[in-house]
């Protein structure tokens, strides 16, 4: 996906035909922020304004900014997967948090088949099939 990188923040990068106009939005964070622009110059510079006017009104507001990746999410994959994933978590001799977080990481790392090299040289695990 094609976005701006700022101060930990991303931006989306949208078109407006009917208006023929640039906007986004601040990507993963729960207060709405947007900007536009004419050009791409002008889209991220207004990008990177609106982070910078976000960062300075929570600062005065006395507020914490929301945070794009605070490192924790909250899922909900039912009674049964989740039973089982415990379980599966426990034959592994790992905490439920420890063997979720190893499921996830060896199933994004980049594999040689989609133009990446995976660090361990494995490719991505198939789906939790439990």
């Amino acid at each position: 996906m094609n976005c701006f990188n700022y101060k930990g923040y991303q931006g989306s990068i949208e078109t407006s035909l009917k208006d023929r106009c640039l906007f986004g939005k601040i990507l993963n964070i729960t207060d709405l922020i947007l900007y536009e622009g004419n050009t791409l110059e002008e889209l991220e510079n207004d990008f990177k304004d609106s982070v910078d006017d976000y960062l300075a009104t929570c600062k005065e507001l006395t507020r914490e900014p929301k945070k794009p990746f605070k490192g924790s999410f909250n899922i909900r994959i039912g009674q049964e997967l989740h039973e089982k994933a415990a379980k599966k978590s426990a034959e592994c001799g790992k905490s439920l948090n420890d063997y979720i977080k190893d499921v996830i990481s060896k199933d994004i790392q980049p594999t040689a088949r989609d133009g990446g090299s995976a660090a361990n040289g494995r490719e991505p695990l198939p789906p939790l099939n439990l």
